[in-house]
C-alpha cells in the first residue's frame, strides 16, 4: 500500500492545529504564528481496530458488559477524587501543568504508594535520568524498591518492555519526547505526539494496564499538542498552582470515570505533596483587622462545599473611565451585579472603580458568588464591614430577586462546622431543620439582602 505524505498547519505558540493557513490562530488570537509543516510518512495500522485495539462486532446493547471498571487506590486522597475514587484499570491519564508544578513528584509519589500494596509499576522516563528520579524519591523519603524505571522513548521499546515487566500502572514522563517508527518526523511533532499517544492507548487496552502520560503545557497554560490527544485519552487532568506558589491544585477537565467538576487540593513541601484535608481553612486565612468589603461564599467543587473570600474594592475613578476589574470571577458579570444594584437597589457606582478578588488564587465558575460578590461591592462602597462570621451565597437576577442554588443544605452545614452564625441565604434554600448554631436568614430580593446586610 503506498504512503501517503501529510501536511498540517500548526500554531507555534499553542501547538493547535488547522486544516488551512490563517492569519491569526483561533484558539490563542496570536497573529502569523500559524505554519505549515510536513507530518511525516505514515503507515496504515489496519482495518476494524480502533484506540480499543479491539476489532468491531455488532452486538445489542442490553448485551454489553456492565460491569464496574477495577479501580486501584493511589495512596492519596485527593488524587484518587479527582481521578474518579481511583486509578481505572486499562485508563490511559494526561497529566499536564507549568514547568516546577510537581507532576512528576506527584506521580511518583502515586507510583510508591501503590508499589508498596504489591502492584507492579514501571517509570518510563524520556527527560529525566534514572539518577535524577531516585535523587527525587531520596528526597522524598518514599520507598524505592519495587518501582522500576526505564529510560526510553521508541514507543515500540517501551511496549516491548512492557510486556515483558506486565506492570499494571505506567507513567510516561513524558509524551512529548516519545516517538514512534509510524512517522517519520522529528519527535515532538504532531504526527509523533499522535501516532505514540495512539499506541500507548491501544496497547493500554488491549493489555487492561492504566498509564498515565505527562503533557506539556503552553504559555497560556493550556496542554501542548494536537486536539487529538485529547480526544484519545480517557481523563485529563491538570496541575495548577496558586497566586502565592505555596498550593498546588489539580483539576480534571475530562473524565470518562468520573466527575469534571472534582478538585484536589495540596500543599507543596519538602517532603512533596501533602494533601490539604480541609481547603476551606486554606482559603479562609483572613487577616485578624476587619475590613470593609470582605466578606464569605461557600461554592460548590465537584461534591463538596468550599469556603472561600471574597474581597471588593470599590474607589472614585480619577479618570473618565472608571475601571472594572475582577480577578476569579467572572468580569462581566461583575459589571451585570453594578447594573442590577444601580437599578434595584439604588446604589449607583458609575463614576467609581470597582475591584473585585477571589482569596487564594481560586476561580469562581459558579453563579452562587452573586450575592456575596454585591453585599463586598456595598460593604466597601459605604465603607461598613460586614460580621465576620456571616455569610453570603445565592444567585441575582436582573429583576433583583434572589435565586436558589443547588446543595444549600450542605452549604450552609459546611459553614457552621467552620465558626460562622449568621448566613443570607436565598428563601427556597432555607433548610425545614434549623442549622445547629447557624442563623439563617432567609431573603428574596436584592432590597431585603441589603437590609439584612447589617
Amino acid at each position: 500500500m503506498a504512503k501517503k505524505q501529510e501536511t498540517a498547519f500548526v500554531c507555534t505558540d499553542c501547538g493547535a492545529d488547522f486544516s488551512r493557513w490563517l492569519g491569526q490562530c483561533s484558539v490563542c488570537k496570536e497573529w502569523n504564528t500559524v505554519k505549515e509543516v510536513r507530518l511525516g510518512t505514515t503507515r496504515p495500522t489496519g482495518r476494524g481496530t480502533g484506540y480499543s485495539g479491539k476489532r468491531s462486532t455488532v452486538q445489542l446493547l442490553s448485551e454489553v458488559d456492565r460491569s464496574t471498571a477495577q479501580r486501584l487506590p493511589t495512596g492519596i486522597a485527593e488524587f484518587d477524587r479527582v481521578l474518579g475514587q481511583g486509578i481505572v484499570c486499562g485508563s490511559v491519564v494526561l497529566i499536564g501543568g507549568a514547568p516546577g508544578a510537581g507532576k512528576s513528584t506527584l506521580l511518583l509519589q502515586a507510583l510508591a504508594n501503590s508499589a508498596a500494596t504489591g502492584i507492579p509499576v514501571l517509570y518510563v522516563s524520556g527527560e529525566e535520568s534514572p539518577q535524577q528520579i531516585a535523587g527525587r524519591a531520596d528526597r522524598l523519603g518514599l520507598p524505592a524498591d519495587n518501582i522500576k524505571m526505564l529510560a526510553e522513548t521508541s514507543v515500540e521499546e517501551i511496549c516491548k518492555v512492557m510486556d515483558q515487566e506486565k506492570p499494571q500502572i505506567v507513567v510516561i514522563d513524558s509524551i512529548q519526547v516519545v516517538h514512534s517508527q509510524a512517522s517519520e518526523s522529528a519527535p515532538g511533532s504532531i504526527s509523533q505526539v499522535r501516532e505514540s499517544a495512539a499506541a500507548l492507548t491501544q496497547y493500554a487496552k488491549e493489555s487492561n494496564t492504566s498509564i498515565f502520560m505527562v503533557g506539556h503545557v503552553t504559555k497560556d497554560q493550556s496542554l501542548a499538542g494536537p486536539m487529538t490527544l485529547s480526544h484519545i485519552v480517557d481523563a485529563q487532568v491538570v496541575l495548577s498552582s496558586t497566586d502565592d506558589a505555596r498550593y498546588r491544585i489539580l483539576r480534571a477537565d475530562k473524565n470518562r470515570f468520573g466527575s469534571v467538576g472534582e478538585l484536589g487540593f495540596f500543599a507543596m513541601t519538602d517532603k512533596g505533596l501533602k494533601e490539604v484535608k480541609n481547603p476551606s481553612a486554606m482559603f479562609l486565612s483572613r487577616s485578624t483587622a476587619p475590613a470593609s468589603g470582605s466578606v464569605v461564599t461557600v461554592i460548590w467543587e465537584g461534591t463538596r462545599p468550599l469556603l472561600v473570600e471574597i474581597q471588593a474594592l470599590v474607589t472614585e475613578s480619577q479618570s473618565g473611565n472608571p475601571r472594572r476589574l475582577a480577578v476569579g470571577m467572572d468580569q462581566n458579570r461583575i459589571a451585570m451585579l453594578l447594573a442590577v444594584l444601580a437599578k434595584h437597589g439604588g446604589l449607583i457606582t458609575a463614576g467609581d472603580e470597582v475591584y473585585v478578588n477571589v482569596v487564594g488564587g481560586i476561580r469562581i465558575y459558579e453563579t452562587s458568588s452573586d450575592l456575596a460578590a454585591m453585599m463586598g461591592i456595598v460593604s466597601s462602597l459605604q465603607d461598613r464591614i460586614i460580621p465576620r462570621d456571616s455569610l453570603y451565597f445565592g444567585e441575582i437576577g436582573l429583576n433583583g430577586e434572589i435565586r436558589p442554588v443547588a446543595n444549600g443544605e450542605a452549604r450552609l452545614k459546611e459553614a457552621a462546622k467552620h465558626g460562622f452564625r449568621r448566613a443570607v441565604i436565598p428563601k427556597a434554600n432555607a433548610p425545614q431543620k434549623p442549622v445547629k448554631g447557624l442563623e439563617i436568614v432567609a431573603v428574596e430580593s436584592l432590597m431585603e439582602a441589603l437590609e439584612a446586610l447589617y
